[in-house]
This record gives C-alpha cells, structure tokens and sequence, in this order.
C-alpha cells in the first residue's frame, strides 16, 4: 500500500465518516497555515475580498481556532477583517455593495472532497478489508460520491462496498435501538458507551460530520418548481 493508501486507511480506522474526517483535519490545518503565514499575503487577501472574507461557517471557525491557540491569538483574524470591513463600507459609499462570490476555503476543501474520493477509489479493493473491520462508516453523501464513481470503474467493489456498508448500518441501528430500549422503565440496563456512541455516529452517517460542505442545500431539479405543495413541469 502506497503512502496515500496508507493515509486513508488511518482515516478509516479512527472511525466515523474518514472522507469528512480528512476534510475537517485538511480545513484546520489550512487556517493554521492562514493565521501562522499569510495573514499579510496579497494574493491570499484576494482571495478573500471575493468573498468578503469567509463564508460564516469558515469565518467562525477561523475565529474559533485563533481563539483557542496562544500561538495565533486574535491578531491575525482582526486584520483580515479590518481589511474586509474597509472594503465593505468603501463599496457602499461607492453605491457598489461587495457581491461575494465562493469562501475561499470552502473551494478548497470542495477540491479536497473530490481528490480524497478519487484516490479512495483508485484504493478501494485494498482498503476493502480494512473499511470492513473498522468501526469507520461513510456518511451518505461521501458513500454516494463512491459509488457513483465505482459503478463505473469497479462494479464488483461497488457491490462488495454495499454489502459491507449496510452491514455496518444495519449494526449501528441496532446498537440505536439498543439505546432506545434501555430507557424503557422496565429496563434493569443502562446504556453502554458504545449505544450512547452511536448517536452521534448516527447522526455522522446519515449528515457527515459538521462542515461547510455537508451543509450546502441540494440543488432543486431543473424544470421543476413548487406551488402550494405541487410541482409541475416545465412549461414550453
């Protein structure tokens, strides 16, 4: 296994969804660089008056990370947004209010999202056994993104992949209804660290772990609309 493969298979390992959790350890490792190296880059400055910074999600995170490193302190984030906030009122005074198009970060991790997939892919028959064994479970969008890819490339992994996916959801909902049942009065349990666990994990499978990308809303289908609850197609 190549060094890449071997990335992935500690992601997988450590549990939870590993594509979520590669991207969220990637997010902080980029605002550490941010507030450790480039809070005066020109360039990366740029980058964020496209958006008037951050997206509030990234922003608060960033905010979050300076905050809870002595290292960083509040310094870095406060000249970004003096910045930010300076080309804000200079565009009203303007008449021109900033448009904010894509957070820097959110591209970014977005680009890593789609490289993690793609390698996860070109991996997939190895880490097979190892996704199998480990209390890892792909969240539903990420498994979506895999087997969209698979079916086409690798049919038989894909069908191994289900398989081995269900199982684990099968397993987590019993361990849920596990949960549920120990809280019946009639009950002389109380719930194992592993049930109480898997409500969190549950809601990982389904959502993906709290992050900017897992929290964009799905596109409406083109040629439909909702009115008063119905949706009727396109008229030509």
């Amino acid at each position: 296994m190549d060094m890449i493969g071997i990335h992935l298979r500690d992601a997988i390992e450590k549990g939870g969804c590993p594509v979520c959790r590669l991207i969220e350890e990637f997010e902080e490792s980029e605002i550490g660089t941010i507030l450790y190296e480039h809070v005066n880059d020109p360039s990366l400055r740029e980058e964020f008056k496209k958006s008037l910074g951050l997206c509030p999600y990234h922003a608060w995170k960033l905010l979050s990370i300076a905050y809870s490193n002595p290292l960083y302190g509040g310094l870095g984030v406060a000249i970004i947004y003096e910045h930010m906030l300076r080309t804000y009122i200079e565009g009203i005074q303007r008449g021109e209010p900033p448009q904010e198009s894509e957070c820097y970060l959110c591209r970014l991790a977005r680009e890593k999202e789609s490289l993690t997939i793609d390698s996860l892919v070109d991996r997939m028959a190895e880490l097979l056994p190892v996704y199998e064994k480990s209390e890892g479970i792909f969240c539903k969008r990420h498994y979506e993104m895999l087997q969209e890819r698979l079916r086409k490339s690798s049919p038989e992994i894909s069908r191994e992949l289900e398989e081995i996916h269900i199982k684990k959801l099968d397993g987590l909902k019993n361990l849920l209804n596990n949960f549920i049942e120990k809280f019946d009065y009639r009950s002389q349990e109380s719930p194992s660290d592993e049930e109480a666990l898997a409500v969190r994990r549950s809601i990982e499978a389904l959502k993906g772990r709290p992050l900017a990308i897992n929290m964009l809303k799905p596109k409406r289908k083109a040629g439909r609309f909702p009115l008063r609850g119905v949706s009727f197609g396109r008229r030509d």
